[in-house]
């Protein structure tokens, strides 16, 4: 199934997303600079200014590609300048354009002509440049970024914070001619629940969803017009419905709000399982002639709270999740759509339901992906230790949370608001505001706000993991409870509840859940039983879901190293613990059975093998022979797992292939096989697309792996790793390649598909070699 849904993904994507046909990238021919010597300011918003000496760039982009662990992100003020032409004349069309992440204060000119600031880095915004541009004639746009440390934005200084946030224009950026009366934006007219188009759901059951569509429409011409809003509904590209709304005047230079009711019978709800998308058609017409188009990609489902459980289409539900940090190595924010999308199938085929979006907005492209997977989201405002009793502050924490609703109003993947921020003491007033202003740009339908102080919020959350705060010791919490973060901190801090101050200092690391790829194999299973362990702790608690901290390691920022608690590293290598996750997913007609042995098999593995699967019964090969067969473990306390691992206690390591069978009513339904590693041969190269395709400006790890002559990944070999590349790629790592547990990543960027790429690597010793080539078009 998820295959499936691998190969689809990017076409549901292209065809569902909000887009008009009037909307045309504009991440090209960029020319940028750091602003590190002196610079003619007064000269450098003129059409004339001398950009020669600057770097020409494609968006997305950074500000700096970075080393792998940074330490000193780059902050400052950075400058891009695009010239370019609009066909249409201005005196007849609208010319707008939007950014889809600035950071982090950015400030706009057209023309020479000063037109916008905006703060924060993580959210879109718009102008309208009808009045500063010239049709015909080459016109230019600069943009200002400024990414140091904001007393108004937040949060809390890099120096000190625990992830970075890297600078760039690293989203994309859109340049939109509309009509005179057309569609407005919603974060141009910043009203409450208005603008653009939002669709709620006061009804929905299987028989029947009611839909409540709001389209404001704006007419900038000096007449009356005679406007009429149709919407059609698609499903899977069959039209379902088409509702005509009635004609009415629109007065110059005026909007109007037009409410319509669609009625479906029998809808195609969605779910975590079933991720049905409808496509929302709406048109605007005058005197007949469509004059704006848009289309929405809609998910029709119900969410309710009975006390603390969680009923998602009437289906009482718990729901597994984690976080997620959006950074890449190297070139940090600034990921391709596809990246995205990559991200977005790797949680899901890791078998979570949910996603906690940590601890700022996601990109547009992520959202979409999570709404064709059916992956849950927690949509999140940026917050983390910070807050200033300031009107600056407080007022750009407002705006924020209105700004992300109104962003993130339609997806179907929205499960939570999480107006908060994050481990951060809020006075009770600001959280209460925060919360009503969920209620208010959401007004119909569930939704529903969350944070981690009990008191303010619909829903709870922790600021520290299991053991430490759960609600079922407070007084003053009955209402639902999220566990937002856990696994990571209580098996790390001396002070989390689990007798650390006890141990020794290199002990305490070795029995944390902070283990990379690099630690070995005993480290790595250490924080697979540590995730179990806090897994089974959450399910005995009144919490309706919760989320692991955290799905990929991160930059901590002001740290000497990685946040290693991922269960995938930076480069998305997945370790053990991901496989014991996707082993918790129940075996359905949508979920595959999966069974995956938790060993390299060479001399230093533990002999106490765990097997991680969600079949019934796992039968043990090795060398062809029954080792034995067992069912689930029972031990520590794992009854509440829907499927605890498998243990195999073996009395010596024995050289050789060690197989496992899964069985599921007494048939085999799955194997993995294991191959105790020989001397390194030569190296396979591996491009990780997880199937989905290629595409100009995308950016991919392509994995260098170091095995023995069949091919087995050998673990304990490092070594540097040079690459040579063909074709429009680049090679972004700022450092030299060095295997990593047998493993050395290399970040590639396509530039284009114009030409077919090919990936060389030898090792330093010049004893290991290896190509890939592949073919683009």
């Amino acid at each position: 199934m998820l295959k499936l849904i691998g190969l689809n993904i990017v076409l549901l994507i292209l065809s569902f997303q909000v887009l008009g046909s009037d909307r045309v990238n504009f991440n090209s021919s960029w020319k940028f600079v750091r602003e590190e010597a002196l610079l003619n300011v007064d000269k450098l918003h003129k059409l004339d200014f001398d950009d020669s000496q600057w770097e020409e760039v494609t968006l997305p982009h950074t500000t700096r590609l970075e080393p792998l662990v940074v330490n000193d992100q780059w902050q400052g003020i950075s400058w891009y300048r695009k010239k370019f032409k609009v066909q249409s004349n201005p005196a007849k069309k609208r010319i707008f354009v939007e950014f889809e992440g600035a950071m982090n204060i950015a400030e706009v000119w057209v023309n020479g002509q000063y037109v916008k600031k905006h703060f924060g880095g993580y959210l879109p915004f718009v102008i309208d440049m009808t009045d500063y541009v010239s049709p015909q004639k080459e016109n230019v746009i600069v943009v200002k970024l400024d990414n140091t440390d904001s007393e108004i934005t937040g949060p809390k200084p890099l120096k000190i914070l625990d992830f970075n946030t890297y600078g760039g224009l690293y989203r994309n950026v859109w340049l939109i001619e509309k009509n005179p009366v057309h569609i407005t934006f919603p974060l141009l007219e910043e009203k409450v629940a208005g603008g653009g188009i939002f669709i709620n759901y006061p009804e929905v059951n299987a028989n029947k969803a009611s839909l409540k569509i709001k389209t404001e429409v704006k007419n900038t011409t000096s007449k009356v017009q005679e406007v009429k809003v149709a919407q059609t509904l698609y499903f899977k590209n069959k039209k379902v419905m088409k509702f005509q709304g009635s004609a009415f005047e629109l007065s110059s230079n005026n909007t109007k709000t037009v409410t319509q009711d669609l009625s479906v019978k029998k809808p195609k709800l969605w779910d975590t399982h079933s991720p049905n998308l409808y496509k929302l058609v709406t048109e605007v017409t005058v005197d007949g002639k469509v004059v704006d188009q848009q289309r929405t990609t809609i998910g029709i489902k119900k969410v309710e709270f009975v006390g603390t459980e969680l009923y998602i289409n009437g289906q009482k539900r718990y729901l597994r999740g984690t976080n997620r940090h959006q950074e890449y190595p190297y070139v940090g924010y600034a990921l391709s759509e596809q990246a995205e999308i990559r991200d977005a199938k790797l949680i899901k085929e890791a078998g979570f339901d949910v996603i906690r979006l940590s601890h700022y907005p996601h990109s547009t492209a992520f959202m979409n992906a999570c709404d064709s997977l059916g992956l849950l989201t927690i949509d999140a405002i940026l917050g983390w230790q910070y807050y200033k009793p300031t009107d600056g502050f407080r007022n750009q924490i407002f705006q924020t949370a209105r700004d992300l609703i109104r962003r993130d109003r339609n997806h179907a993947n929205v499960l939570l608001w999480e107006v908060s921020l994050n481990e951060t003491k809020m006075p009770l007033e600001f959280r209460k505001k925060l919360s009503a202003i969920v209620k208010e740009e959401y007004p119909i339908g569930a939704s529903y706000s969350a944070g981690w102080m009990n008191e303010g919020y619909d829903v709870f959350f922790q600021a520290r993991q299991h053991r430490i705060l759960h609600p079922d010791d407070q007084e003053h919490w009955k209402g639902p409870y999220f566990v937002s973060e856990y696994g990571d901190w209580e098996y790390y801090s001396k002070n989390a509840g689990l007798n650390q101050h006890q141990l020794d200092k290199q002990t305490r690391y070795e029995t944390s859940s902070r283990q990379a790829r690099a630690y070995g194999e005993k480290r790595l299973l250490q924080q697979a039983y540590n995730v179990q362990e806090a897994l089974n702790d959450n399910l005995q608690t009144t919490a309706f879901g919760d989320g692991y901290w955290v799905m990929f390691d991160y930059n901590r920022g002001y740290h000497k190293d990685i946040e290693f608690s991922g269960i995938a590293d930076i480069f998305r290598i997945e370790k053990f613990a991901y496989y014991f996750y996707q082993s918790q997913k129940d075996v359905s007609k949508k979920e595959d059975a999966m069974v995956k042995i938790a060993s390299y098999w060479d001399e230093n593995s533990p002999l106490s093998l765990k097997v991680y699967s969600n079949c019934e019964q796992v039968k043990l090969y090795l060398n062809d022979q029954l080792i034995g067969e067992q069912k689930p473990d029972q031990d520590q306390k794992s009854t509440n797992l829907s499927h605890p691992p498998f243990t195999f206690a073996l009395k010596e390591f024995k050289k050789g292939t060690l197989r496992a069978e899964g069985y599921i009513k007494g048939k085999k339904v799955r194997e993995d096989w294991v191959k105790t590693p020989e001397k390194a041969h030569h190296l396979s190269i591996v491009l990780a697309d997880r199937a989905v395709p290629l595409a100009s400006q995308d950016v991919v790890f392509a994995y260098i792996k170091v095995v023995d002559e069949n091919g087995t990944l050998v673990h304990d070999h490092q070594e540097e790793i040079n690459v040579s590349l063909e074709g429009d790629i680049q090679l972004m790592n700022t450092e030299t390649l060095t295997t990593d547990a047998g493993i050395a990543t290399a970040l590639i960027k396509i530039n284009s598909l114009k030409k077919d790429i090919s990936i060389k690597a030898v090792s330093k010793s010049e004893q290991l070699k290896g190509s890939l080539q592949r073919k683009l078009n």
